[in-house]
This record gives C-alpha cells, sequence and structure tokens, in this order.
C-alpha cells in the first residue's frame, strides 16, 4: 500500500477528530475537497485513488485541480481557495509522517491562495424586510414556522446552521429573553430578542411539543429542517414578497443576506462594530467592517460632520419642484 492512503484515513480519524475535534462541516468539507482532488487525479492519470502515492499529487497538478475548480466545474475563487486549504491541511499533517515526501509536500505547502474582490454585503431594507415577513401564509402551519424564523434570523442575526439546530431549550423567552447559539467554531453565545421576535416567537411555542430538545423550526415530521429546506422556503417567500416591494427582485436573497440584515440593523441603531462582532459570533471585529462599507446612510453623516463651517450640512435639495425636474434630467 502507498503512503497516501493511510495518511489520508489517519488524517481524517486522529488528526480531525481527535487531536483538533473538528466540527462536522469542517470534516464534511475537507472529505470533498479530497474526493474531488482523488476523481480528478485518476481522471488525469489512470491509478486508481488506493494506488496513489504523494509523489503523485505534486504541485502541477494540484495547480491544475485548482485550474479546474474554477474553469470547469464553475466555483467561485473562495472555493477554490476553501480546497487549497484543505489540502495544506493534510499535507502539513504529512511532512510529520513521511519526510521522504519532504520536497514534494514544501512545492505544495508553497501554493499560495488566490487574491479575489470582496463584493459589497448585500442586506435588505426596512420595507423588503415588512414585505417578506408578509409573505408567508399565516393561515397554514408551515407558513406561520416561516414567519418565525425570518423574524428571528432578521433580529438576532444566525446563521443558518444555528437556526436549524435551535431546539426549545435554547431559547428563553421569560425574563431576559434570549435565545443560545451553537455557533461556529463549537463557540456558544447567547443574543437578546427583540420585544416583536419574543411577542411571534411565544405564539409559535403553542403550536410545538414541550420537550426542550424538540426543533424549534421542525419540517412536518418532526426533524430539524435541512439548509436547503431554510433556503427554498426563502425563495418561495422572496418571490411572493416581490410582489409588493418589487426591490426585492435586483436581489439575491440566501439565509446568510438575513444575517447580514440583521448586522445592519444593528449599525443603523449606532451600534459599534465591536459589540456587532459580539452579537453575530465573529471571530474578529475584522469581519464586521465590511458592513461599515456597506452602509451609506452611515458615509453620508460623515460627510455631513466635515461640512465647512457656516454652511447647512446635508445633501442639496431643490426648493422648486420645477427646479426638481431640471435637476433629475
Amino acid at each position: 500500500m502507498t503512503a497516501l492512503a493511510p495518511t489520508l484515513q489517519a488524517f481524517f480519524t486522529d488528526r480531525l477528530t481527535h487531536q483538533l475535534g473538528a466540527s462536522a462541516h469542517t470534516i464534511t468539507a475537507y472529505r470533498d475537497a479530497w474526493r474531488l482532488l482523488l476523481a480528478f487525479t485518476t481522471a488525469r492519470t489512470g491509478i486508481a485513488p488506493t494506488k496513489l502515492d504523494i509523489a503523485d499529487l505534486d504541485a502541477p497538478l494540484i495547480g491544475e485541480f485548482l485550474n479546474h475548480l474554477e474553469n470547469e466545474r464553475g466555483n467561485s475563487i473562495r472555493t477554490r481557495n476553501g480546497r487549497l486549504a484543505a489540502i495544506h491541511s493534510t499535507f502539513t499533517f504529512a511532512a510529520l509522517r513521511h519526510p521522504e515526501h519532504a520536497e514534494t509536500i514544501a512545492r505544495v505547502l508553497a501554493i499560495p491562495p488566490k487574491r479575489y474582490d470582496r463584493t459589497q454585503v448585500t442586506y435588505l431594507t426596512r420595507a423588503e424586510v415588512t414585505a417578506l415577513l408578509g409573505a408567508p401564509d399565516r393561515s397554514t402551519w408551515t407558513g406561520r414556522r416561516d414567519r418565525a424564523w425570518i423574524l428571528l434570523a432578521v433580529t438576532a442575526g444566525l446563521r443558518v446552521s444555528e437556526l436549524t439546530a435551535l431546539t426549545r431549550g435554547d431559547l428563553n423567552l421569560d425574563t431576559g429573553p434570549h435565545v443560545l447559539c451553537h455557533g461556529k467554531g463549537r463557540k456558544d453565545r447567547t443574543t437578546p430578542l427583540t420585544a416583536e421576535a419574543v411577542a411571534l416567537l411565544r405564539t409559535w411555542t403553542r403550536e410545538l411539543p414541550g420537550e426542550s430538545t424538540t426543533p424549534w423550526f421542525p419540517t412536518r415530521t418532526g426533524r430539524p429542517m435541512s439548509r436547503d429546506a431554510v433556503s427554498a422556503r426563502l425563495n418561495l417567500h422572496i418571490h411572493a414578497a416581490a410582489s409588493a416591494c418589487p426591490s426585492l427582485t435586483a436581489k439575491r436573497v440566501t439565509p446568510h443576506v438575513l444575517r447580514h440584515t440583521a448586522a445592519m440593523r444593528l449599525l443603523d441603531a449606532g451600534v459599534d462594530a465591536i459589540t456587532i462582532a459580539l452579537w453575530l459570533g465573529h471571530a474578529s471585529s475584522d469581519t464586521t467592517q465590511s458592513y461599515l462599507h456597506a452602509d451609506l446612510a452611515l458615509k453620508e453623516r460623515a460627510i455631513a460632520r466635515t461640512t465647512p463651517t457656516g454652511t447647512r450640512p446635508g445633501r442639496y435639495q431643490p426648493s422648486d419642484q420645477l427646479l426638481a425636474f431640471l435637476e433629475a434630467l
């Protein structure tokens, strides 16, 4: 047997699971990266995955694989970099076990992640949130459920994985209402709930069984909603809400956009970036800076503070309807 197969098995069973205690999401992402790489290598070399050696996965082949992800599979640069991170992590582990492959491993580890332009975050305006909350059919059980998780997402800023993992025991709707989120990287955090969310969730509670382990937003069979189910239901409601708020048609709204919306609501209310980072469970406040760049109103307020002495702050507004018409031409 070659060195690759036992090394790869040890990486997943020993390194990721026992030593690092990696989450199920991390293990799945790394597994998918290696499944794609092994299939690509077999197609290129004709060697079965069990017979591949570390030397077969040299830097030129890894480079071809990364180009394949972008150009043929249509993956984004962030996805490409994520696959490369999984490969780097495995090869770092392999370097300690197989020094005879040190040269090949060093060249693979020298492959840098690709730079990319960071797009401005997408979020919903107040009018769009109102239209979205009005879209679910409240005469149906699924409509009432969807309205509850949408409101919780845009006020508490939960990730979709946190939302689907919630149970009755994670929410406190009495004194000091809050939700306990089981966040990314096994980091739990407590997020307060708004009065509007508390009122709606109390109503929703009456439709659920009383066990603390019951999923807060279950399917009709009682199982937690999947990520795909949340996305599908959100797309359905966005399409319905677009008739009342046409601006929604120009936006690609995903469950993560609801999280961005919660952050922008906090920013608009004057909450500082560090508090927002704690609210959302960001590992660093640097992640929160993207919301500052997206908030045009915040930038306009900054411009207003820098106006020359003796002038009125704010944008120019025509004093007459005819002048307004001419200005708009």
